[in-house]
């Protein structure tokens, strides 16, 4: 039993109300009692709970049910690193309290191991097939402009078309449209100066656009189409074109962000110079 009435200042070291002195290493509680009761209550045994303050008592004894497991499944160290660090005040009849600073469950204090978002393969996959399907399809479209292949109307017809929609330098315009088509596409599928292949079909998915947006949006005569490839191109020109492609460890590769903004700077500035001057 703790004596902290009757027996005020009696253990030097300790404070009378049961808890330990201001000057000691270690916080917690301390359950002392000096010496047996000599007029022991009916009902209670004289052996003393704790003896003073640095010995052993009762409740450290092996006697005890919870000591003797503990005794018998003891951790036993096989080298000098696996010896668990001392807790202060065991076996001395102090009773440690956790800080309130300290976790208290053994999973608060683990280390989060989680990794924040890395590149995978999948992106590289994602983007390869994104190039893939943007490129084949301003290659073939080129081709019909250039060479009037695929049933193409060839790059004499093509510039008819754009003269009687009103453009100026329409010959010029015709080889300069169909080679951003032929050679970007070809460009988007070998990844290979990937932000301005896909600024050049970006712009001229956008004069497309400023031409016939008055058809409205879906098909036949909607600019769906012209939407999807332009939103595409997009995406390829900001994302870049993933590790498998030409421009790997380039160095546009590694400031996709600038050489995107730069790319969409030249882009609209020649998109707005073909729709506003040259028409």
């Amino acid at each position: 039993m703790a004596n902290q009435g009757d027996r005020r200042g009696s253990s030097g070291g300790y404070t009378d109300d049961g808890f330990r002195a201001s000057g000691a290493t270690a916080r917690g509680a301390h359950h002392y009692a000096d010496e047996p009761d000599p007029e022991p209550a009916q009902g209670r045994g004289t052996k003393p709970l704790v003896t003073g303050g640095t010995g052993t008592g009762y409740f450290d004894s092996d006697d005890l049910p919870r000591n003797r497991y503990e005794r018998e499944n003891r951790h036993e160290p096989e080298d000098e690193d696996d010896v668990r660090p001392h807790r202060p005040g065991t076996g001395t009849g102090f009773t440690p309290v956790p800080d309130l600073d300290e976790p208290v469950s053994r999973f608060d204090d683990a280390v989060d191991r989680r990794l924040p978002p890395a590149w995978t393969a999948s992106h590289d996959v994602g983007l390869l097939a994104l190039r893939l399907g943007l490129g084949l399809v301003f290659t073939g479209h080129g081709l019909q402009k250039v060479f009037g292949l695929f049933g193409g109307p060839g790059l004499d017809a093509f510039g008819k078309v754009l003269a009687s929609i009103g453009y100026q330098q329409s010959g010029l315009l015709a080889w300069v449209t169909g080679l951003t088509e032929l050679v970007g596409g070809v460009l988007l599928i070998l990844g290979f100066a990937t932000p301005l292949a896909a600024a050049g079909v970006l712009g001229v998915m956008a004069n497309v656009l400023l031409l016939n947006y008055t058809n409205g949006f879906f098909l036949p005569n909607g600019v769906e189409f012209e939407a999807a490839l332009a939103a595409a191109a997009l995406g390829v020109l900001f994302a870049g074109p993933g590790r498998v492609s030409l421009d790997h460890r380039r160095p546009w590769f590694h400031r996709p962000l600038l050489a995107a903004s730069v790319c969409l700077l030249l882009a609209a500035g020649l998109t707005a110079l073909t729709h506003l001057v040259l028409r």
